[in-house]
């Protein structure tokens, strides 16, 4: 089995953006909210833009499941307070949670969370609950940096973020790392801010020491870790001027990082300098970089291509594509037993 474990509904039906935009709109002119209980989106408009997207795509690569999430872009939580988050949140959970009821073989849900800079951390665990314990979600993505692209947040070292780490440990589900728009014109969202979140949160994490108090936490950092695996010495050589221990011994029990890397050095430095448990296929697919390779006549997210070219064991690439997965995801392996698989 082939499980990608970042995927975003960013082909939803158009109904969601057009509601999202009417949510925005009626920031200045109230008489442009939109209906409350959210945009009427049928199956058959859901089965459409699945179907000749994320699920053609899925079949033409060979990827039997995906861990699907609302589109990271349009979390935004920039805009608007902690109310404007909630109520947005709550319906791009229940879509991708809908996605996983229509192919519950192909989809499974992950969460969205209505962060706002601000705002106590802590009032993003009411729909922690509610995606994981009514909506089955397996994940959250969760964003350091809500303020898009000003970084107004603590780290996430920072006590204040505790009760979220609490409950992720106590429903036993992983954490994605995942920044979404950038509003400062100084960063390119998918070009530079995803890619400087994914390092500032590895470099958070290392001078920290969250996991001493959350020994159970797990975190995935996406898009390969942005620039970690490239800077190895660097940052082992600022962990050992910090007296810190080895980023192996004081992160990877508790950090994971994923294969959105979209060229075949990419990938083949990730499995060379992370160890091979620590490494969860992923493809990110119908996402940032959705063009062809003109040098080798493939999708840049056909990222499968690039794991099964790396060299590795079948022991290992098993483990890359599947065991991992399913090690650090619970709930998804839960799921996906009881089906029989």
């Amino acid at each position: 089995m082939i499980i990608d474990i970042h995927g975003h509904y960013t082909t939803a039906p158009a109904p969601l953006g057009q509601w999202r935009d009417a949510q925005v709109a009626a920031l200045t002119d109230p008489v442009q909210a939109p209906d409350p209980a959210g945009p009427l989106i049928s199956d058959d408009q859901i089965r459409e833009s699945i179907e000749t997207n994320q699920l053609r795509l899925m079949d033409e690569r060979g990827i039997d499941v995906t861990v699907f999430s609302p589109r990271a872009s349009f979390m935004a939580h920039h805009i608007g307070d902690f109310a404007t988050s909630s109520a947005w949140a709550r319906i791009c959970n229940d879509l991708c949670h809908r996605v996983s009821e229509l192919y519950p073989d192909r989809f499974v849900p992950g969460a969205m969370l209505p962060q706002s800079p601000g705002a106590d951390p802590a009032t993003v665990i009411p729909e922690i609950e509610r995606a994981v314990r009514d909506l089955g979600a397996v994940t959250v993505n969760l964003n350091p940096d809500p303020s898009g692209g000003h970084w107004t947040a603590p780290p996430l070292t920072d006590r204040s973020w505790y009760p979220v780490w609490e409950k992720l440990v106590e429903l036993d589900v992983p954490a994605m790392v995942h920044v979404s728009t950038s509003c400062n014109p100084a960063f390119h969202t998918t070009g530079a801010h995803y890619l400087n979140a994914d390092t500032t949160a590895f470099m958070q994490l290392l001078a920290g020491d969250l996991f001493a108090d959350f020994p159970g936490l797990r975190l995935v950092i996406p898009h390969g870790g942005g620039a970690v695996p490239y800077h190895w010495g660097r940052f082992r050589g600022l962990a050992q001027a910090l007296g810190r221990p080895e980023p192996e011994e004081s992160l990877l029990r508790n950090v994971y990082f994923d294969t959105c890397v979209y060229h075949q050095p990419g990938i083949d430095l990730l499995l060379d300098v992370i160890p091979v448990g620590n490494v969860l296929f992923a493809s990110e697919m119908v996402g940032a970089v959705r063009g062809v390779d003109p040098r080798t006549g493939h999708h840049f997210d056909d990222t499968r291509r690039y794991v099964e070219a790396a060299g590795l064991s079948a022991e290992h690439l098993a483990a890359v594509q599947e065991g991992n997965a399913r090690r650090v995801y619970p709930r998804l392996d839960a799921r996906l037993t009881a089906q029989g698989r």
